[in-house]
Parts: structure tokens; C-alpha cells; sequence
């Protein structure tokens, strides 16, 4: 792959309109802010990240996750472009690597777009709900690529729908974002049908032409022959490695907040990326402070500062083998030393301590119930839309989504893409009133 074709600034569905002036805004610069002002991009305040959404205690929500890989990402992307404008310096596209930052930064706020309420367990409740609940007698009315589509639904590939598809009333392109922008969320560039063991997938079904239009246009290389595998966009790394970065660190903060983790255990493992004398000045500058939160906050800022610099230096080191594409596996595991051993440690108590807890597993029960319930009816209401009761819930959904679509897979989808939209509050409000649980005040 060759960046002077991986960073595109042509917009996606608007090409007949694209030019190579010069703006006072890049085009990546106004990817970033046509995400920011978006209705999807806001409702993120009202999804669960990992801990359900604050009462007295604020945690992270999808927004503030977002922001802050936002934040991560464009460190990242800074780092890398002072070291490949050194080593680009006599080739004529070089400036082009100066929007490696903003691309990433902007790739960073859309990567969760596209996921539903109740955090990840959103993702899995509509997987299975066909794979083993109400909805697999569907199997059989459906093409089995359209079918994996769905057991296999993932969060990413709907954050490229959610971008690119004309909803009923939008413009051609969704929300026209640049063909890098696009490419740099796309963390599995193939369709569910060639899913791995985890079932990842990058694009659906009514999305596959349009992702291969991106690819094609970005010289991103084909792996294999079925036409529907491509290796990463190069920019994809550094947007996961700061998504990595931050829900792993932020979780921790976030537990030590909520006291699922002590004061002395946070500190511990926030202390073990360090030795010598970077240990010694970090231990000095904690007794400046006597606020615990303050303490962690801290730490946790020297933490994300040692992970992106090992990040960087990752990307830079294997470059050659992420164009070429035998780069394998993600950055975060590649990096070595004192570090990787802190950040596997930090893995090891989130998964035990943190995405075992009691609050976690109760958003996750009532997530599944809540959504579960949802795509009953409304799938009920797109196949029979002629009955009473479908009509009535049919009027709830907005007329973006294409309930009347032409196939069934269509209309799913539009229920899907409904649901997914939805913020924590808002499912479960319709799924009080469905359930007779909540009436409007008289």
C-alpha cells in the first residue's frame, strides 16, 4: 500500500463535487466536526460504556470514551507523522502525512457509533437473538449471507452502515465522510461470511459494494481471492491501539471510583509501567497531591502517555510490514518491557475484578431482556404491518428507517438500525410502554 493513496480526501457518495483546493479546514479536520455535531455522535452520552450509566459517581459513557480515544488517537497519529516525515522527506506527497492526526482523531470519535445501548452485551444480544433465540425460525426466509449478517452482528460494521447508507430523506453517501476517514474504523475488512473463530466483520451485506469502492479507491490490499477480504487500512492500527489504550486504563480509574478496586491496588498497577528514576519522579510529584483521585488521575495520564509512546514506536518499527500486509495481530501486544508486562496485569484484574462485577452483569442481563423484547415486536410489526397493533408500533419508529423496505432482510435491518440507535434511557422506555410498564402522565 502507498500513502499517497491511503490518505484520500475524497468524500464518499459526493464524488462529483471533489476538488484539491486548499480550505481553512482540511477535510479530515471537517470529518471530525461533522461527527461532533451529529445527532448519533451525541446520543453516545446515554450509552453504557462498561458500568452502568452514573448516579452519584460519574463514570465513562460511549461519549466520553469516545472523546478520549479521540484524544489518544491524534497523539498517536502525531507521533507517527514525525517519524515517516523524516523518513518520506524527499517524496512529493509528504505533507499529506500531516493529516495522519486528524484522520485517526476523527476515525477514533465514529469507532462506537454504530454500537447499541447496554455497552458490548448490546452487540451480543442481537447476535443471539437470532443465533438461539426468537428470531432463528428466520434462517430459512433469509440468503446465508444475509443470515451471518446477523448471528454475527458487530458494533463496527454497523458504525460503517450507520455512515455510509442513504437513510430514507439523507444525501447519497450517509454522512460523505472522506474514503481515510472511513477506512481507518474498519477494524475487520471482510463480510461475515468469512468471519474468524470471534465473528468479527467490518461491513454488512448492503454494504459490501460500498466498502469495496473505498478500498479499491485507497489501493488497500486484497487478501486472497474472494473479493470480500482486504488487509487493514494502515491508519485502523493506531485508532484500535488508542481505543485499547483507553478502556483499559480509563476502567480501571473508573473502578477504583466506584471502589470495585482499592486505593492501594490502582496504585500498584498504575505504578508497575515504571522503574528507576521515571518511577522516582512520578512517586515525587504523588506527595505534591494529596487527593486520591487526583493521585490516580495522575498516574493514569503517565500510564497513557508510556502506552502511546510504545504504540508509536510499534507502527513505526513494523510500517513496511502493515503496507505490505504482514503485519499480524495489534500493537498493543507488540509492545515490550516493563510496560507489557504492567498492561497484561491491568487485563488480568479487569477481567476478573472489573467485567465479572455484580453492576456490569446486572446491565448485561437487563440489556439482553430489553433489546430481546424490542426485536420481537418489531420484527413482528415489519412482517405484518397490515395488523392493528403494528400500525401502532410501527408509527414510533422514525421514517428514516426503512420499515417498508422492498425484502425482509431490509426491513430487519431497519428495526436493527432503530434499536442500535437508541440510547439506554430510551430503550428502556419503549420497552416499559410495550410492556404496559409506563403510561404518559394524564
Amino acid at each position: 500500500m502507498e500513502w499517497d493513496k491511503l490518505i484520500s480526501s475524497k468524500r464518499f457518495g459526493m464524488e462529483k463535487y471533489h476538488d484539491n483546493r486548499q480550505h481553512s479546514r482540511t477535510d479530515f479536520q471537517r470529518d471530525y466536526d461533522r461527527l461532533v455535531f451529529s445527532a448519533p455522535f451525541r446520543r453516545l452520552q446515554n450509552k453504557t460504556q462498561v458500568f452502568p450509566l452514573p448516579g452519584s459517581v460519574f463514570v465513562h459513557n460511549r461519549l466520553t470514551h469516545s472523546l478520549e480515544v479521540s484524544c489518544v488517537g491524534r497523539s498517536l497519529g502525531h507521533n507517527v507523522t514525525t517519524r515517516l516525515l523524516e523518513k518520506y522527506k524527499e517524496e512529493p506527497w509528504r505533507e499529506k502525512l500531516n493529516e495522519i492526526g486528524a484522520i485517526v482523531a476523527a476515525g477514533c470519535l465514529a469507532h462506537d457509533m454504530g454500537n447499541p445501548p447496554f455497552g458490548h452485551s448490546g452487540e451480543r444480544a442481537i447476535a443471539t437473538y437470532f443465533s438461539e433465540g426468537n428470531g432463528l425460525p428466520l434462517q430459512f426466509q433469509l440468503q446465508p449471507e444475509e443470515w451471518q449478517d446477523l448471528t454475527h452482528f458487530e458494533g463496527n460494521a454497523n458504525a460503517f452502515r450507520l455512515l455510509t447508507h442513504q437513510f430514507n430523506g439523507r444525501r447519497p453517501g450517509g454522512f460523505a465522510m472522506t474514503y481515510s476517514t472511513l477506512a481507518s474504523i474498519v477494524k475487520y475488512p471482510y463480510a461475515a461470511s468469512l468471519s474468524t473463530r470471534k465473528g468479527k466483520s467490518g461491513f454488512f451485506t448492503s454494504e459490501k459494494d460500498y466498502f469495496i469502492k473505498v478500498a479499491e479507491e485507497l489501493g488497500m490490499l486484497a487478501d486472497g481471492n474472494s473479493g470480500l477480504r482486504y488487509h487493514r487500512h494502515p491508519l485502523v492500527y493506531l485508532v484500535e491501539a488508542a481505543d485499547d489504550i483507553c478502556y483499559q486504563v480509563m476502567d480501571i480509574e473508573d473502578a477504583h471510583k466506584l471502589k470495585i478496586l482499592t486505593t492501594e491496588k490502582t496504585k500498584e498497577l498504575f505504578l508497575g509501567f515504571f522503574e528507576g528514576e521515571r518511577l522516582e519522579h512520578i512517586q515525587e510529584v504523588m506527595r505534591l497531591v494529596n487527593d486520591v483521585n487526583e493521585q490516580i488521575a495522575y498516574l493514569r495520564s503517565c500510564v497513557i502517555g508510556t502506552l502511546v509512546d510504545e504504540c508509536s514506536k510499534v507502527f513505526c518499527n513494523e510500517e513496511d510490514a502493515i503496507l505490505e500486509g504482514r503485519f499480524e495481530g495489534i500493537l498493543i501486544e507488540k509492545i515490550e518491557g516493563l510496560p507489557c508486562k504492567a498492561y497484561s496485569d491491568c487485563s488480568d484484574v479487569a477481567w476478573k475484578s472489573i467485567y465479572k462485577s455484580s453492576d456490569v452483569l446486572d446491565i448485561e442481563l437487563a440489556g439482553n431482556r430489553i433489546i430481546s423484547i424490542l426485536l420481537d415486536k418489531l420484527i413482528n410489526a415489519v412482517q405484518y404491518p397490515e395488523k392493528a397493533y403494528s400500525q401502532l408500533l410501527l408509527n414510533k419508529v422514525p421514517g428514516q428507517y426503512e420499515t417498508n423496505a422492498d425484502t425482509l432482510y431490509g426491513k430487519i435491518q431497519a428495526v436493527i438500525d432503530y434499536i442500535s440507535g437508541m440510547t439506554d434511557v430510551y430503550a428502556l422506555d419503549l420497552y416499559r410502554k410495550i410492556n404496559g410498564m409506563s403510561l404518559p402522565a394524564l
